[in-house]
């Protein structure tokens, strides 16, 4: 896998890229900026860029505009964002346009290596992945009624998981559940949220974007 890491914070840029170069990723370029980070990702054609949120010049979404960007114009790489900030409103507007090869972890990910080289390597295969304190945020937030309110707990449950990245057969230990349990309550869940199967769209990936905005 070949990774871009784009972070104004020196010693986190080069500490991640020491850590994925030593798990065998192959780490193409750092830089602390979303300007070069753009040029790189034209250049290299990497599988998954890693991104700050709050880069040069003003430190406010740099990385998330350059994010959407890349998911633009270049659909075959993958954006992991990484922020100190827990705001699931970062994450919504990095999935809305291009659902799919995207996702967002607090920067204390980092300290669990295959926490990190996991969320990259699903990316890069597709899936989104979403930090579970968003999730565990979005669930407990008051809300009006909406296409969440048909699922059951356990359907709830197994979107909340999906959300956070975990395969079927992960979901299946999680929940102590049957593999072929998990697949039947995603079937429901789809039917439920209205997301027909589509070439167009990975349903999964639909899945959880509706729970992000219904949350």
């Amino acid at each position: 896998m070949r990774v871009v890491i784009a972070d104004d914070e020196l010693l986190l840029r080069e500490g991640v890229a020491r850590l994925l170069a030593d798990a065998g990723i192959d780490v193409v370029a750092t830089v602390d900026n979303s300007d070069a980070l753009l040029e790189r990702v034209a250049r290299l054609k990497p599988d998954v860029a890693l991104v700050d949120i709050r880069m040069p010049p003003t430190h406010r979404d740099e990385g998330i505009v350059a994010a959407r960007e890349i998911r633009a114009t270049y659909p075959e790489t993958g954006v992991l964002v990484l922020s100190h900030y827990l705001e699931s409103v970062y994450a919504l507007r990095l999935l809305e346009d291009h659902p799919g090869r995207c996702g967002y972890l607090l920067k204390e990910r980092v300290s669990d290596l295959a926490v990190l080289i996991d969320a990259l390597k699903r990316i890069a295969e597709g899936e989104c992945v979403i930090d579970p304190t968003i999730v565990n945020q979005l669930l407990h937030k008051p809300r009006d009624a909406g296409p969440l309110d048909t699922l059951t707990e356990r359907e709830r449950d197994v979107l909340e998981a999906i959300a956070e990245g975990y395969s079927n057969e992960a979901i299946a230990g999680r929940l102590f559940l049957s593999t072929k349990t998990v697949e039947a309550n995603i079937h429901r869940l789809l039917q439920k949220l209205d997301i027909a199967a589509s070439p167009e769209g990975n349903r999964r990936v639909l899945a959880v974007l509706t729970y992000l905005r219904s949350a």
